[in-house]
């Protein structure tokens, strides 16, 4: 079975090499298939099996396509691959795009899950100084940090630390986008700017009266 695996494995680097240079190892009894070591797809018994995703699951359904089925400790678990049948095999252009589309939605979970897993350190722009200071009002994570935005991410700030300026406000709104401040789209950095002359405007007329 391992030589009618590896002849599978060969082919759909061939035949997939528009996507890339693709690597493969052993995993769930089978091998992953992966570009840039994001799996896009699985060989198990000499079959090619793509990465369920949005975009194809609707041609796959049609096609009643099998899903791979790994065995641990005698029990079946599902996996989400669907198998690539001989018509699909024939159809080269086809089987490219369904790949590619597999692969980049693997490419954005796993970009979504080391933002997650990330500290607010991690993040662009951001320092353990920034860390702490959002912490304390509440932002622990880049999930709440995205749900926030840096408009009332900052206004939470400068309610703790006046000095807080515009660069903060630049610097979160990167972070968010996960791109450095001084990259920011020049709409988003002139509407910001905007915002934050304004707000201080707002705040020096308040504290005069």
């Amino acid at each position: 079975m391992k030589d009618v695996t590896y002849v599978r494995i060969h082919k759909s680097q061939e035949c997939l090499s528009p996507l890339g240079e693709i690597g493969f190892r052993p995993l769930f009894g089978g091998y992953s298939l992966a570009v840039e070591g994001i799996i896009f797809a699985m060989v198990s018994e000499g079959e090619l099996y793509l990465r369920a995703c949005e975009q194809c699951a609707d041609y796959f359904s049609q096609k009643s396509a099998p899903t791979l089925i790994f065995y641990k400790r005698g029990l079946p678990i599902e996996l989400n691959y669907y198998r690539v049948d001989e018509e699909l095999w024939r159809n080269n252009d086809k089987l490219i795009q369904l790949s590619f589309q597999s692969l980049s939605s693997a490419r954005r979970e796993n970009v979504q899950r080391k933002f997650n897993s990330h500290r607010l350190k991690d993040l662009p722009n951001l320092s353990m100084n920034i860390e702490v200071m959002l912490r304390e009002v509440g932002i622990g994570d880049f999930n709440t940090l995205r749900v926030f935005g840096a408009k009332r991410s900052w206004l939470r700030l400068r309610k703790i630390k006046k000095p807080v300026g515009i660069k903060v406000l630049l610097a979160l709104a990167g972070a968010i986008q996960g791109v450095h401040e001084a990259v920011l789209p020049l709409a988003v950095r002139e509407e910001l700017t905007e915002w934050w002359r304004r707000y201080e405007r707002h705040q020096q007329r308040y504290s005069e009266q």
